[in-house]
């Protein structure tokens, strides 16, 4: 069933509010919105403009629940504030990520140890952290001293669309179809090899992780198809298969990282036809390398982040 307005709206405005008080500031808010609406129908108002018209009085949701949290916009200003808070999430969701990234990747390439790489990163994320803090408020300051006119003026038409739950059968389909696909992907380079190097079928993972390694990563991959199972049949994800999803994802990481850092995970046929025989250096391999090491850890991070998302949202709405 389609969300209304006013359902997205209280969405929008409890999900900010500490737990306790959801329950009571939902409820107060259907009460009040629905009498307003009313009101406005009963004076011959079509209801749809009724509707928009009492949620537009009643503001940005995020002010709104600032009122209810009694948690004042003071750090720049009421005007500001919410538009300064919500770039600046933004750029420190990412900026230090970038930066940390950039600085393991550059080290790793110039041979250095993990050590170094985990420090430098570390160090320049925390800089960048310190950078994007000042030089973002202080812009906004000078737009509230400066007297500027915001630009972030909020209306109805940026609410939110009430978020999923990741339950529906169209997830389900899809997360057990990549991972089928992805199974087969291995047993069939396994058995039959899927790159063809002068006319000869060759594997491109390591044929000695087989039994076990590649019999963990089946495993890994089970888990992970029982859980998209689990989030089905229960109608809705929850903290313990959250929990469940971080360790899947955790161990799969690892193990996949463990091999790429022990150079065992391609099988030396396919990397000496593919790379070596055509001038790829071993600082060039390493730099893919660490490449496929980014990649497994962002994967990582984002199905784990995915899935405590879900969890939140089945708890906000529930």
């Amino acid at each position: 069933m389609t969300a209304t307005l006013t359902d997205r709206y209280i969405t929008a405005t409890v999900r900010r509010l500490p737990q306790q008080l959801q329950a009571e500031v939902r409820d107060e808010l259907q009460t009040s919105i629905a009498d307003a609406v009313d009101a406005r129908a009963e004076q011959g108002e079509p209801l749809e403009q009724a509707e928009r018209a009492v949620l537009t009085d009643l503001g940005d949701p995020a002010a709104l629940a600032a009122g209810y949290a009694d948690r004042p916009l003071h750090l720049i200003g009421p005007k500001y504030y919410l538009f300064w808070w919500r770039v600046l999430t933004l750029l420190l969701a990412t900026v230090p990520a970038c930066a940390f990234v950039g600085v393991a990747i550059g080290k790793a390439v110039a041979g250095e140890g993990i050590g170094p790489m985990i420090g430098e990163g570390i160090a320049t994320a925390l800089s960048a952290i310190v950078h994007v803090s000042f030089w973002t408020t202080l812009v906004f300051v000078i737009l509230e001293r400066t007297g500027s006119e915001s630009t972030s003026k909020w209306d109805v038409d940026q609410l939110p669309q009430e978020p999923g739950r990741g339950a529906g059968r169209g997830d389900l389909i899809g997360s057990l179809v990549m991972l089928a696909i992805f199974a087969a992907a291995l047993l069939w380079d396994h058995f039959r090899g899927v790159t063809v190097v002068d006319g000869e079928a060759i594997s491109v993972i390591d044929h000695a992780l087989w039994p076990w390694w590649m019999g963990a990563v089946l495993v890994l991959m089970l888990a992970e198809a029982a859980i998209a199972i689990a989030v089905y049949a229960r109608g809705s994800w929850s903290t313990g298969l959250a929990v469940f999803n971080t360790a899947v994802a955790l161990c799969t990481a690892s193990l996949f990282l463990t091999l790429l850092g022990r150079g065992m995970l391609f099988a030396p046929e396919f990397v000496h036809a593919v790379f070596t025989r055509n001038g790829v250096d071993s600082g060039a391999l390493a730099v893919l390398a660490v490449l496929a090491g980014v990649a497994v850890a962002g994967i990582a991070v984002w199905d784990i982040i995915d899935g405590w998302m879900k969890a939140r949202r089945t708890a906000i709405t529930a």
